[in-house]
């Protein structure tokens, strides 16, 4: 049985974490750790069914229960700090927090590199949105240009999503596999409102960011041909979503050496 943690265990995706460890029979729950929640018992974050885990305030909490592999949502600056915490005292962590650019990444490569523990990072861990990006991906060296539109809850810090820009990194890549040049250059001279276009990618795919009230966490990808249009689209209505994605990461990333980037390389994809 994997000794799991949960980091920023009093965060609506981190109690969804913490019930979908303890539901899993290969799986136990050993800490809980959030500053803002600490001595207060996982049962009163969870609700019923939940082990009456004591929540700590500290990450070293983890050492003292023998936690195996961490699992972190918080923001991107504490899950920075958590996880170079991690490879320091050999705990795999497995992190789906958004908002780490690529020198964080370059980063955790190097520290979990010469660690005995591993990491697996992922922007999404809805298995629908992995097999979205992988379809976008596919699709990117056969049509004459595309653009991306993101779609989140109003309480969301960063834009554009982790999802969005991971995307734009799989289409980026497949042209460039595919001998193809970057996207088309946008055609547009005057923009009536400044930002009308959305934000660019390194690859020229534009991408769109919406921040609304009753959603959670929604993406579209528009691609265009001559004549012809194609959309792929996924919605994650309910955290729940995002759990058998979560747990196959914390059952692999012992397995995976080093940093691993994208729930895809976890589900040969």
């Amino acid at each position: 049985m994997t000794r799991v943690g949960v980091l920023g265990a009093g965060g609506r995706m981190d109690r969804s974490v913490c019930r979908a460890v303890e539901g899993d029979p290969a799986l136990e729950l050993v800490a809980a750790v959030d500053p803002g929640h600490a001595g207060r018992l996982v049962s009163e974050l969870c609700g019923p069914g939940a082990p009456g885990l004591q929540v700590s305030g500290e990450v070293d909490e983890l050492s003292r229960a023998g936690a195996e592999v961490a699992v972190d949502f918080t923001v991107a600056s504490s899950a920075l700090g958590n996880a170079r915490w991690c490879a320091e005292h050999g705990v795999h962590c497995v992190v789906g927090t958004s908002g780490l650019g690529r020198a964080d990444l370059e980063d955790l490569a190097a520290r979990f590199t010469g660690s005995k523990a591993n990491c697996v990072i992922a922007p999404n861990f809805a298995i629908g949105a992995v097999l979205m990006m992988r379809f976008a991906a596919l699709a990117a060296p056969y049509v004459d240009g595309a653009e991306i539109v993101e779609l989140h809850h109003d309480a969301k810090r960063d834009a554009p999503s982790g999802t969005a820009l991971r995307t734009a990194e799989l289409m980026d890549e497949a042209r460039r596999h595919a001998g193809l040049p970057s996207w088309p250059a946008d055609p547009t001279t005057d923009a009536t409102i400044a930002g009308t276009r959305g934000g660019v990618s390194g690859g020229g795919l534009h991408i769109h960011s919406v921040r609304l009230p009753g959603l959670l966490a929604h993406q579209e990808v528009v691609l265009g041909a001559a004549g012809q249009s194609l959309t792929i689209r996924h919605d994650s209505y309910d955290r729940s979503s995002f759990m058998p994605g979560v747990l196959v990461a914390v059952k692999a990333v012992a397995s995976r050496p080093g940093l691993t980037v994208g729930l895809e390389n976890l589900l040969d994809l």
